[in-house]
């Protein structure tokens, strides 16, 4: 399997261009066709693999830390009468379950990530679809608040997953059709089963495009509503960005170490402890924010059969809130991004399809923002003792609760882990504010509900390895099914139905002959033959 890196700098991107004008940015997709990731196919018409979804990614991230005097990014084809021809369907067609649902989770990460910087950064995104747009490549454009699309008689939007490749649109084409542009339901479904898609004046009608510009005067109307977009921004004129240096990383066969944090990969029992360490120095929340994103995204693509991640933490509780409250205090551009790509991360890890363990050990700093850590986690367990290597020690674990726990870090289903965790239970709720900001003991802990055991340090090795082992018994299918229900309880909202409800579909739909079979749609697109389906409707 190609072990996958998600370092990218925009002077090495082989599939965008970045051009930076203040107010705007422009972000043109210019695909390599023979640059894909993995060998056995050609991207293209602008089609995108997970590498392609990588640069956007950094493009993305940059933008938002790098260039704060950006307000109104400008995302748009730079190839001749084609936008996005979508995820590539040689790609998909001749990937392994495990990595198309990795990919459509990353891509699905990556257009949430252009909906926060529009809502949460004043850098509002404008899709210029200046050419024929289909699949993803609509679904890029569906993530950003306006789109334009270029009056030339033939270029269209369309969603033909269905009628064409017998899948679903997998980037939240579905959900955003409706919930977000709020496309009539009979319209909707008109639409994605349409392989032609949809143009000119249908398409503004129908709410699937905003505007309809003629050709001559595209550019200059799209830099005109970039602009217009741009001033109502209230995002800093003149604060100077900062630059996201490469990271410090060393890899080896059974580990993984970064400054903050550490993963010491187990294969035989197929578990991971990350260690994630407190404050030791100025910007620890970005650093170790940035290292924790990219572990999680390299065990997540590199490393499937590691099913199981522990997670500890080491450090001093009193600087990791005193990290805490420069940023959630903080007025000023920087700790507002820093704020909301924590709460990114937390999310990754929401959506991961690993079981989550926390240890509360002795000389761990589950406080505030790192609590988040532990609250993320499917079951958290306290050692209730001293440390395992040291009996005549009078240090214990503990927890802080802090404002960071009630609300800063929303989960995708729009509440907070605490309030996901004792859902309706208001009571509760009310019960912990006021435990805020004191240490806790394993004993309160139980009591409050904020850890599933506390055994002593007695119990704690054999208690430890057969919640480890356990684990490992049962079936990784199951397990994610289950853990992903447990998560996200309460209402839904458009970032579950996209990570809940259309990817459970997706998922099951991918693994059907009729779309995966020698004789599937996805298989024989392209071919002239057209997908042999079983009828039943099951």
């Amino acid at each position: 399997m190609t072990t996958v890196s998600f370092d990218r700098r925009p002077e090495d991107y082989k599939h965008w261009r970045l051009r930076i004008e203040p107010p705007i940015a422009w972000l043109e997709m210019d695909v390599d066709e023979h640059g894909g990731l993995v060998p056995g196919y050609e991207l293209k018409l602008n089609s995108y693999d997970l590498g392609v979804d990588i640069e956007l990614y950094d493009a993305v991230q940059r933008l938002r830390f790098e260039h704060p005097e950006v307000r109104a990014v400008i995302l748009t084809s730079a190839k001749d009468k084609v936008f996005c021809a979508g995820a590539n369907i040689r790609m998909l067609a001749g990937s392994a379950h495990e990595w198309k649902v990795n990919f459509c989770k990353f891509t699905n990460e990556t257009r949430n990530g252009i909906e926060d910087a529009t809502e949460n950064s004043g850098q509002i995104y404008l899709a210029a679809v200046n050419g024929s747009c289909a699949g993803g490549g609509y679904e890029i454009a569906l993530a950003c608040e306006k789109i334009l699309l270029v009056d030339d008689n033939s270029s269209t939007v369309a969603l033909p997953e269905v009628p064409l490749l017998g899948v679903l649109p997998g980037t939240g084409g579905l959900t955003r059709v409706t919930d977000k542009r709020r496309v009539r339901k009979d319209r909707a479904d008109v639409f994605a089963t349409r392989p032609d898609g949809v143009k000119g004046r249908t398409a503004v009608e129908w709410r699937l495009v905003d505007e309809l510009v003629p050709r001559q005067d595209f550019r200059a109307v799209v830099e005109q509503r970039a602009r217009e977009l741009a001033a109502s921004s209230t995002r800093p004129a003149d604060a100077p960005g900062i630059v996201l240096e490469p990271l410090e990383r060393e890899v080896t066969e059974d580990r993984i170490t970064y400054p903050h944090v550490t993963a010491e990969l187990d294969r035989d029992t197929g578990v991971v402890t990350i260690t994630v360490r407190g404050p030791r120095g100025d910007g620890w929340l970005l650093a170790m924010t940035r290292e924790l994103d990219d572990l999680i995204l390299r065990l997540r693509t590199n490393e499937p059969e590691l099913g199981t991640w522990v997670v500890r933490t080491e450090g001093d509780p009193d600087a990791v809130l005193a990290a805490e409250r420069a940023v959630l205090t903080g007025t000023d551009w920087l700790s507002n991004e820093i704020l909301h790509y924590y709460k990114r991360t937390l999310k990754r890890l929401d959506v991961t399809s690993r079981s989550l363990i926390a240890l509360v050990e002795p000389g761990s700093c589950f406080a505030g923002v790192l609590l988040e850590l532990a609250l993320a986690c499917d079951r958290q367990y306290m050692l209730d003792g001293p440390p395992i290597d040291d009996e005549d020690s009078d240090e214990r674990a503990f927890l802080v609760l802090s404002e960071a726990n009630f609300g800063a870090f929303p989960m995708g289903n729009g509440l907070s882990r605490l309030e996901s965790r004792f859902y309706g239970d208001h009571d509760h709720l009310d019960r912990l504010k006021r435990e805020r900001d004191r240490r806790l003991s394993a004993g309160e802990a139980v009591e409050l509900g904020l850890v599933t055991e506390a055994p002593d340090d007695i119990d704690w090795p054999d208690e430890i390895r057969i919640v480890l082992e356990g684990r490992a018994a049962l079936s990784p299918d199951a397990l994610t099914g289950m853990e992903a229900n447990h998560r996200f309880v309460g209402p839904e909202t458009l970032e579950t139905k996209i990570f809940g409800r259309l990817t459970a579909w997706q998922n099951w739909i991918f693994t059907r002959p009729n779309a995966s079979g020698p004789d599937g749609a996805l298989r024989r697109y392209g071919t002239g033959q057209k997908a042999s389906y079983d009828r039943k409707r099951v």
